[in-house]
């Protein structure tokens, strides 16, 4: 029981030196994932329909 509450006073020390990211910053990494995903599916959209294209000529 006692390594059980040592475990928890530890981790609760730790806790205290974590730096939770502000909410602007939570907010800019959104817009930099959602604009990447976008940007990389429009790029494999148009692969796609290129490379559609060529096989649909040649068949």
């Amino acid at each position: 029981m006692e390594k059980l509450i040592t475990y928890f006073k530890l981790s609760k020390i730790e806790l205290r030196k974590v730096i939770f990211p502000l909410k602007e910053q939570v907010r800019n990494a959104y817009i930099m994932v959602f604009i990447v995903v976008t940007v990389i599916s429009l790029f494999l959209a148009l692969v796609d329909w290129i490379m559609s294209s060529i096989v649909s000529i040649f068949v």
